[in-house]
């Protein structure tokens, strides 16, 4: 859990309600409350690494560009240089999220703006797993072709770094139309595809 970046008591000296900074455990008080969190005052956007690597790339671009002609140039892009940012742009409310990102960013300490998280795909899958134990592992769908689908064996534990990698699906829809009563749709992180 975040700390909070105050709090406010009810002090018992004076019976009044203050708001602190340091430490509650400071005051003798009848009552606390935890006031925001470092967290809720600066939220950090979310991106996946090919997002991030891509917005890098525009901001020592046109950094010094307006916002709205950053949105254009992504949007307006035809080349496969920002198609991770295009795609993202294309969702509602993304807009807004990229300009206030654009205004508070800082390329020396982007962990402060930024929260890299994994890329997820929709997967079909076992069930159950097969064999015992550390042995354990799931039947995936596999196969470029979805005419020529087949299962094999994969140990999820060891990611997807194998050549013959699992069919992924962007959305749950799509990957429920390969399932069967003893398969189910799950989503998985996904290393760089």
């Amino acid at each position: 859990m975040t700390e909070p970046v105050a709090w406010k008591i009810l002090k018992k000296s004076n019976w009044r309600w203050v708001i602190v900074t340091d430490d509650p455990s400071n005051y003798a008080y009848q009552e606390v409350i935890p006031l925001y969190t470092a967290e809720q005052l600066h939220p950090r956007v979310k991106m996946t690494q090919a997002e991030f690597d891509e917005f890098k790339l525009l901001y020592n671009l046109f950094h010094g560009a307006t916002v709205i002609g950053i949105i254009n140039t992504v949007k307006n892009n035809e080349s496969k240089r920002f198609t991770n940012l295009k795609s993202r742009l294309n969702k509602i409310g993304k807009d807004l999220e990229l300009v206030i990102l654009w205004s508070v960013y800082n390329p020396e300490e982007p962990e402060e703006t930024i929260e890299i998280v994994p890329d997820m795909k929709w997967f079909v899958r076992s069930k159950t797993p097969e064999g015992e134990g550390e042995e354990e592992y799931y039947l995936f769908l596999s196969g470029s072709d979805l005419a020529d689908l087949q299962y094999f064996e994969f140990d999820y534990a060891k990611s997807f770094d194998t050549k013959e990698e699992a069919k992924s699906f962007d959305t749950k829809e799509e990957a429920e139309k390969w399932t069967n009563p003893l398969t189910e749709a799950v989503q998985l992180p996904v290393e760089g595809e």
